[in-house]
């Protein structure tokens, strides 16, 4: 089993970076994939960014405004934010895989914290 745990949202205005954590405990080892997810409240959630070693992978919206790193000593991913937009604002989960691929799809990860509230306004 493994326990994930994020941190880090806020409220931030336009432009600005926030950085998300999230820790992973009990038997982080297993899970070689590590992601972040957001949602809407009314809409489907959607995939953000995601990472196995150094390599990573991320949205198409948020490519060159979001980096998505990972500190294996610490079971920890971060999620760093850069130039926030209002359509930013939604709840982050974080996600963790078994299967060593990198997904894009919600149904295919394993484990999920119970998410960060980032919301961006004026």
């Amino acid at each position: 089993q493994v326990h994930l745990v994020e941190s880090g949202g806020g409220l931030v205005q336009p432009g600005d970076s926030l950085t998300l954590s999230c820790a992973a405990s009990g038997r982080a080892s297993s899970v070689p994939v590590m992601g972040w997810f957001r949602q809407v409240l009314g809409k489907e959630r959607e995939f953000v960014a995601a990472i196995r070693w150094t390599v990573s992978t991320v949205a198409d919206s948020v490519k060159g405004r979001f980096t998505i790193s990972r500190e294996y000593a610490n079971n920890t991913i971060y999620l760093r934010m850069n130039n926030l937009e209002y359509e930013d604002t939604a709840v982050y989960f974080c996600a963790a895989r078994r299967a060593s691929d990198i997904q894009r799809t919600t149904s295919l990860y394993d484990y999920w914290g119970q998410g960060t509230q980032v919301t961006v306004s004026s």
